[in-house]
């Protein structure tokens, strides 16, 4: 059979490569947040971290794993092509899996509280980590922009094909949230992490397998170079020794929060500089306002990302430690409640599709939806404020929860889905890449801040187990209520710079809504 003939067979209306592609995303989300699920618990259960230092932790593993994806797309788009780049990325991730599934010995602590720890098992849990970071960065964006070359321009199917593949993503989260936990806090934490990595040897498995119908897309843009050589090996190999020696940069960073901090910040400054340098010289008029206007969106989804992602933090050892998790005589594990978000998308994502358009012209713009997401978040955290204003002095009803993911999922749906189109529409031509990266960019900030936040709620532990309720409350208490006006404080200063914002877009914003 014939490339071309191959590129036309079709399922359910769409190329059988999506479906390709559907699960191969799916195994690998199931992998992701599997493993990130289980983080915070493996740090302060197993390795007796501190709440402040698990958290800081988690934080300077997710702002690389959002960052790296930038040089990943680059060396994809200009070298690798995407077929190549996911598929090394695919095994960079099962690597970094295997070495996650290592437990070591379980950190101890003496009678007058000195923890030792396993600092070899440690060790190889950082540069375990860090192969994971090199291989997000080279699937996550990839595969994205794959699915993407499976439609000609103008091809309708192009939006609903988008919307099945990102099913799969969040049915990847669900089934993680429910079984990587499950295993890791009732079995042993490498059953967690190792089941997190045969699902994504399974992903790789799948998407090696069905490569015959992908033959012609996402291949390289200059293989004469990956042909040529350097140094006596080809430059294709170059690149990924190149790559697999960054793993022992990451793995000096993951550990190394001021070292991540500095980085962001550095990064951020220079592509705020480049911005306004750009808009000042190289633009005027029309295409200035609007990426005016895309940059103050990305300033408000820093906030927005920075709130949400307490869930494999701060929400996370709160769902441990405060709440009541029994659920129909039930037990539910602290970590499966993160599976809610993902559900939540599964049944809201067509709601949110087919109510926005049947607004008509009350369909809202783009800046008021995202204000709507903030204030979405910060609600969510005003439900377990008031979870824990009426638990007294027993644990907070898990019905309190489940709102908050319910509230936080309404605000991501409000945010996400247009927000990358917003990048593609409002960037000009000659830097829509660049905007794209600083997205991603203004991402793993917020993975950081998250962080840092999550610290407001720190809680002293000894051999791994919360002290006094009450005063366990009280520390949550804080930072959700924090949270709370924050969310909607910020959302309320997006709304009322909304018409300002709409009129930046210059029409635009039509485009988006429709």
């Amino acid at each position: 059979m014939t490339n071309d003939a191959l590129n036309k067979e079709e399922f359910f209306g769409h190329p059988k490569a999506l479906f390709i592609l559907f699960f191969t995303e799916m195994w690998e989300r199931f992998s992701f947040y599997g493993m990130k699920a289980l983080l915070i618990f493996y740090l302060t259960k197993y390795h007796l971290f501190s709440d402040s230092s698990g958290n800081l932790l988690i934080g300077s593993y997710a702002a690389l794993v959002y960052a790296v994806p930038v040089l990943g797309g680059f060396i994809a788009d200009k070298y690798l092509g995407f077929r190549k780049a996911i598929v090394f990325g695919g095994i960079m991730l099962v690597l970094g899996h295997i070495g996650m599934a290592y437990e070591g010995n379980a950190a101890t602590q003496s009678i007058t509280g000195e923890i030792t720890r396993d600092e070899t098992a440690l060790q190889i849990f950082y540069f375990s980590l860090s192969l994971i970071i090199v291989g997000v960065g080279f699937l996550k964006a990839n595969i994205s922009s794959l699915v993407g070359e499976l439609y000609e321009k103008g091809d309708k199917r192009r939006d609903s094909g988008f919307t099945l593949f990102y099913m799969g993503i969040n049915l990847g989260s669900f089934m993680a949230t429910l079984i990587c936990v499950w295993l890791g806090e009732k079995y042993g934490w490498s059953y967690g992490f190792g089941a997190a990595g045969v699902g994504m040897f399974f992903g790789l498995l799948t998407f090696i397998s069905g490569r015959k119908l992908l033959m012609g897309k996402g291949e390289s843009n200059n293989p004469s170079f990956l042909a040529n050589k350097s140094f006596g090996l080809k430059n294709e190999w170059l690149i990924y020794i190149g790559s697999v020696l960054s793993t022992l940069l990451f793995w000096q960073m993951v550990q190394n929060h001021d070292a991540v901090s500095w980085a962001l910040k550095i990064a951020g400054g220079i592509s705020f500089i480049y911005i306004v340098y750009y808009a000042a010289t190289q633009l005027d008029g029309k295409a200035r306002h609007q990426l005016i206007a895309l940059t103050i969106l990305i300033v408000f989804t820093i906030v927005f990302w920075a709130l949400f992602e307490q869930a494999y933090t701060s929400m996370n050892l709160f769902a441990d430690r405060i709440l009541d998790r029994t659920i129909f005589g039930y037990e539910v594990s602290a970590g499966q409640f993160l599976s809610f978000n993902a559900l939540f998308i599964i049944l809201l994502a067509p709601v949110f599709a087919w109510i926005w358009p049947k607004l008509g012209k009350y369909n809202p713009n783009t800046a008021v939806k995202f204000a709507f997401a903030l204030a979405f978040v910060g609600l969510g955290f005003g439900a377990l404020v008031m979870g824990i204003n009426l638990s007294g002095a027993g644990k907070v009803a898990a019905i309190w929860l489940i709102l908050a993911y319910f509230l936080h999922t309404c605000g991501e749906l409000s945010l996400s889905p247009v927000g990358l189109s917003a990048v593609t529409k409002l960037s000009p031509a000659k830097i829509v890449g660049f905007m794209m990266g600083v997205w991603f960019l203004a991402t793993a900030s917020s993975e950081f801040i998250a962080s840092i936040l999550a610290n407001i709620a720190s809680v002293d532990t000894s051999n791994g187990t919360a002290p006094d309720l009450n005063l366990a409350k009280q520390s949550y208490l804080v930072l959700f209520e924090y949270l709370f006006y924050t969310g909607l404080g910020f959302g309320l200063l997006l709304l009322v710079l909304s018409p300002v914002i709409k009129k930046l877009m210059h029409g635009v914003d039509k485009e988006l809504n429709n």
